[in-house]
């Protein structure tokens, strides 16, 4: 078994264990994990949590969390946007991303424990799963980012959403490889992504005022080299606050624990581990005594709104926040063999 991860200063090895051991505490005996106790789930923030679970060592409760998505699929591969506490349909869009995002999470299961039949037993899943992402491509190869509950598909794209799909296209021809059920198409349909990626911004909805889609092409490994270093300084004066965190938008003094740790793995893929530590350092700020984290906090600006720091949402702690700073050491620290799935 791998050594539990510990980063001096952001996270030692007990405290990982506690947050790893709230998650767990969030699963419900059907193995969803949900938001907050109580709260809705989507599956894309689950599989998250399921990674930072094996991350922790908690194999078992990540297999029933990724037991659950197999238990629910839909017929033609997809799932809900968000699932109500007590298993119903809270949101019945079908979002493409969200969808996409268990070949990365069984992916990180094998890398984690090579347990051959789990992921026997996982891989009509995920090939349904990414088969259904694939079937809403437009003509230029990029997935479309929904569909309503009504069949109707929304018209565009997105740039988080894509490095994310290409990402996870990526990792489930990984796992094609593994179980000797090779898809080439999907690595050929990953590769059209990354070159619209980096190619093409004008094929994407702007969304330019969120951080995600400035670090999210480096975090999944769309940009790499000199082009992600440059990606990653130049939209560094927009959404950091020195000391805090990033905003999760440019024009407000919104930080979340959860963007300033995906953008610690961001500046962690290209090699910037100092940082990459150093974002995670300023997540202390949200951390509670039991091992969670708080989802975001306004900070005061010179002639702002805010005298205080204020919690956003109130008194909000969510599980995918927690999940996010788990992969974040693990991925700087290299501890585990799935880190590799950020830091290559």
């Amino acid at each position: 078994m791998s050594p539990v991860p510990a980063l001096d200063g952001v996270m030692a090895m007990d405290e990982l264990r506690a947050t790893a051991d709230h998650l767990a505490s969030l699963q419900l005996p059907t193995g969803m994990i949900p938001w907050f106790p109580g709260g809705h789930c989507d599956p894309w923030n689950h599989v998250e949590s399921a990674m930072a679970l094996d991350v922790a060592g908690l194999h078992k409760e990540a297999e029933q969390a990724y037991e659950w998505l197999h238990d629910i699929q839909r017929a033609d591969g997809s799932w809900y946007a968000y699932y109500g506490n007590d298993g119903s349909i809270e949101d019945a869009k079908l979002d493409t991303n969200v969808c996409a995002y268990v070949a990365t999470g069984v992916w990180h299961h094998w890398r984690s424990t090579w347990d051959r039949g789990f992921a026997d037993n996982m891989w009509p899943t995920v090939e349904r799963a990414l088969e259904f992402v694939l079937s809403l491509r437009r003509d230029d190869g990029l997935a479309l980012w929904a569909i309503e509950p009504d069949g109707r598909p929304w018209d565009y794209a997105l740039m988080t959403g894509t490095s994310s799909i290409q990402h996870a296209l990526r990792c489930g021809a990984h796992l094609a490889d593994a179980l000797n059920d090779p898809k080439p198409h999907w690595r050929r349909a990953a590769d059209e992504m990354i070159l619209a990626v980096r190619t093409r911004p004008e094929a994407f909805e702007p969304k330019l005022r969120w951080a995600m889609d400035w670090y999210y092409p480096v975090l999944t490994g769309a940009m790499v080299g000199d082009e992600a270093k440059a990606r990653m300084g130049n939209g560094w004066d927009t959404f950091v606050m020195e000391g805090r965190g990033i905003r999760c938008v440019s024009d407000e003094p919104w930080v979340t624990a959860s963007e300033t740790a995906e953008c610690a793995l961001a500046f962690a893929a290209i090699g910037d581990m100092d940082t990459a530590t150093d974002l995670l350092r300023w997540t202390r700020t949200h951390r509670r005594d039991d091992g969670s984290y708080w989802t975001g906090i306004v900070h005061p600006e010179p002639g702002g709104k805010h005298a205080e720091p204020v919690l956003f949402p109130f008194d909000e702690h969510t599980s995918y926040t927690a999940a996010a700073v788990i992969l974040a050491v693990d991925a700087i620290t290299r501890s585990t063999p799935a880190a590799n799935l950020f830091v290559g």
